[in-house]
């Protein structure tokens, strides 16, 4: 028995939820997203509660079963709060920088790292050398903010390089005399 999936989801006030026959939507103040439903798996919404089920006992059905819930999960609180990702650019001369719809990062390239913002996407930078990524689904804002820390990620040696806020980097000793 899953242990994820046998708990409904709250919807919270704000956010409306529509099923159709193999797609489930949330729509809320941060906008809409939208998932297909698999047919090992059933899905119910009443009493302000989104409840899944599987359709059989086969191992497959059980393992989606609480994969699907954690996915509704995800675009129910995305659509009402939000996600977001805060990297740290650490380096001399290292800094980023929002210009439109594109990212210029300086990561000590002989040239400017330009990232074309995702539609869905927001990225701020409150200062030079910290970017935060935010939006609705909980799956772009982290490919974006890995694709981000992929341009130039943090070395062991100074730690120089993109990182994420929470993240800890081993530092490595240097080479001896």
């Amino acid at each position: 028995m899953s242990r994820v999936g046998k708990y409904p989801v709250a919807i919270p006030p704000g956010v409306e939820v529509s099923l159709a026959e193999k797609a489930l939507a949330a729509k809320g103040k941060l906008g809409r997203l939208e998932m297909p439903l698999s047919d090992l798996v059933s899905v119910t919404v009443a009493d302000g509660k989104i409840a899944v089920a599987p359709r059989g006992e086969s191992r497959e059905a059980r393992m989606m079963w609480g994969t699907t819930r954690a996915l509704i999960a995800n675009m129910v609180k995305g659509v009402s709060e939000g996600y977001s990702r805060t990297l740290e650019i650490t380096g001399t001369g290292y800094r980023a920088q929002v210009q439109g719809n594109k990212l210029v990062l300086n990561l000590g390239f002989s040239h400017d790292v330009v990232y074309e913002i995702p539609p869905g996407i927001s990225i701020v930078c409150e200062k030079p050398t910290t970017v935060k990524v935010s939006g609705a689904d909980k799956v772009k804002v982290g490919q974006v903010a890995a694709e981000i820390r992929s341009f130039r990620p943090p070395e062991p040696y100074k730690g120089k390089g993109v990182r994420y806020e929470d993240e800890v980097i081993r530092r490595k000793e240097g080479k001896k005399k």
